[in-house]
């Protein structure tokens, strides 16, 4: 058996330091998201960070440093297939991104401690622990302060239900109104309502730049006075 003539009892000692490290630091990664009842907890974690030491140490004993960079070129990208996984998108809302970059942290601790730096790897492990832990305060803190729309960075549109005999008059007359306002237009849809016949929904998307909402409401309010105007509103979503 070729093992019987290759094996080296260093390099599989090596090879035992670099996969324990990754379990214990993933563990404790993990741990803190298996509390929190994350989509990616305990097992997740660990496997994440031993699968990432398990190729970097491969890469390491059989092409040395220049075999290991490459490798972990293409775990970090790699484990984004992982992460997209568990972002879902609900609505205007985008949940599991700190789920999916505590798997690309994970992952890092794994390739660090692959790469035979145990030091690195647990400073990472902390400072990913604490960004889970120790900043969820300053989180809350700044969640509950009251959102200001003047100060934010966002997109907005002004939304028109209208009859579509009316549609082009009333395109033509919302870019105005908005521009005359100081808030240009960046583009307009007009779309066919599929549960109202001879209705459609003019979408007008601004410019991002900061707004005043009492300004934009009177905007909107005497858009929707306007002949042929059934319904008008005005929404923002983030960047993000």
């Amino acid at each position: 058996m070729r093992f019987l003539t290759t094996f080296q009892t260093a390099d599989f000692f090596d090879t035992l330091v670099s996969l324990t490290v990754a379990f214990v630091l993933g563990m404790l990664i993990g741990a803190e998201r298996q509390y929190r009842t994350r989509a990616a907890g305990l097992r997740t974690n660990v496997l994440v960070a031993v699968g990432a030491a398990a190729f970097v140490d491969l890469a390491m004993h059989l092409a040395g440093a220049d075999g290991a960079v490459r490798v972990i070129a293409y775990v970090v990208s790699g484990i984004g297939f992982l992460g997209a996984g568990v972002i879902m998108k609900e609505g205007m809302n985008v949940r599991g991104l700190n789920t999916a970059a505590t798997l690309w942290s994970s992952a890092a601790v794994g390739c660090c401690a692959g790469g035979d730096m145990a030091a690195q790897a647990v400073a990472l492990t902390v400072f990913v622990i604490a960004g889970n832990t120790l900043l969820r305060p300053l989180v809350n803190a700044i969640n509950r302060i009251p959102f200001d729309e003047r100060t934010s960075e966002a997109t907005y549109a002004v939304r028109l239900t209208a009859g579509s005999a009316a549609a082009g008059r009333l395109r033509e007359h919302l870019e105005e109104r908005l521009e005359q306002a100081d808030y240009p237009v960046a583009e307009v849809e007009v779309e066919a309502l599929e549960h109202a016949e001879d209705k459609v929904e003019i979408v007008a998307t601004l410019v991002s730049t900061a707004i005043d909402p009492s300004e934009l409401d009177a905007v909107v309010d005497e858009l929707g006075r306007e002949a042929g105007v059934d319904f008008a509103t005005w929404e923002t979503s983030t960047k993000d």
